[in-house]
């Protein structure tokens, strides 16, 4: 009798072995109402579109980050007060270089990145294009947490083309929205009144906080960098425009190697803009345009009485009607054709001097030096 005890005994805590590594393997199937856990999705039950939309998420996403801001403006009083601002950027290797807007990141005091996995990490500023609207930030995190996202060849877009647009919209973390290439080649002005050429036109979903996140093909790759959007109060109307990935790979490639984009500068600081031409009205003296001979304003002195006075003679300055044998009308066109150049190379201007045209070449020098 005391043998059969105790196997029931021993049975009972066998039991009651099972009963707490079952509850403690899954508690939460065990709470009431609680759901069970769903099934692994089978990409084949999806639809054709359904499975690309997901399949550009689950390998994207992780490459996409969060980008919080904080800097300081001045009041109406003068006083700064603090700012905060928010967007997205993509990242580009596992050194840590991350690609955004230049606007997202403008005038900042501290960047934190906010990556896929909750962690967060200061970001320190490597170079700014603010002609094109893009910077590179760059954190320090282990390589096991950074995802470089793939380039896409943004030349090969074509109007009708479905496009995925990732981003961090009024804060909410690696959002998913779908549209399609609306059209190609807009112009948009940069933060520096420049203006932007090829830009991406779009109607997928983009609002504050998408600024600097991809613009991926179906591929979930990178064709666009996510900028503007037009629309009433700064939302989303079905408008959205991304700079192509192909400018931004190569302003990319020098800010990380020079902090900067190194531009091609002739030494022309202002023209004015008339129906026959770009008038000059200022010469950087030492400049690459003054040292060729180019002709800018000529001071006069005009004697009055016992004084003299100086003005600008603006009928002596040189108007220039083209570069390169291609005309110019507008300081776009001007400057299109001269920032295709690299410093060092040489331009032709051809000008109207006293009414005859005269062909000035010019070496370029670096903008920034």
């Amino acid at each position: 009798m005391r043998k059969f005890a105790s196997y029931i005994a021993v049975a009972a805590l066998a039991a009651a072995i099972s009963w707490y590594v079952a509850v403690h393997r899954n508690r939460d199937a065990l709470l009431p109402g609680a759901p069970p856990d769903p099934p692994p999705i089978d990409l084949n039950d999806l639809t054709p579109d359904e499975r690309i939309a997901v399949s550009v998420y689950q390998n994207v996403n992780r490459s996409v980050v969060h980008i919080n801001t904080r800097s300081s403006a001045a009041d109406d009083f003068g006083f700064l007060e603090p700012r905060e601002g928010s967007g997205s950027g993509s990242v580009l290797d596992k050194k840590g270089h991350i690609l955004t807007n230049y606007h997202v990141v403008d005038g900042a005091r501290r960047i934190d990145v906010l990556l896929f996995d909750g962690s967060s990490h200061e970001a320190k500023l490597v170079g700014t294009d603010a002609n094109d609207d893009l910077a590179v930030i760059q954190i320090d995190a282990e390589p096991e947490q950074l995802y470089p996202i793939a380039w896409g060849d943004s030349s090969r877009m074509v109007v009708g083309l479905r496009v995925y647009a990732l981003g961090n919209p009024f804060g909410l973390d690696r959002t998913l929205t779908t549209g399609i290439v609306s059209s190609l080649n807009r112009s948009m002005r940069s933060e520096n009144d420049r203006l932007i050429r090829g830009v991406i036109q779009t109607d997928a979903a983009i609002n504050p906080g998408n600024s600097g996140g991809p613009l991926l093909n179906s591929r979930g790759a990178l064709i666009g960098i996510n900028t503007a959007i037009i629309g009433r109060a700064g939302q989303s109307a079905g408008i959205g425009l991304a700079i192509p990935s192909n400018t931004a790979r190569r302003v990319v490639d020098e800010l990380i190697r020079n902090g900067r984009v190194i531009r091609p500068d002739t030494g022309i600081l202002s023209v004015y803009q008339t129906d026959h031409g770009l008038l000059v009205s200022r010469l950087d003296p030492d400049g690459p345009a003054a040292k060729a001979g180019l002709r800018g304003p000529q001071v006069r002195t005009i004697r009055r009485g016992d004084a003299n006075y100086r003005t600008l003679d603006r009928s002596k300055a040189d108007l220039i009607v083209g570069v390169d044998g291609q005309d110019v009308k507008t300081l776009d066109d001007f400057l299109s054709i001269v920032e295709a150049k690299k410093p060092g190379e040489t331009v032709t201007l051809r000008v109207l001097r006293d009414g005859k045209p005269v062909d000035i070449t010019v070496t370029l020098a670096d903008a920034g030096q």
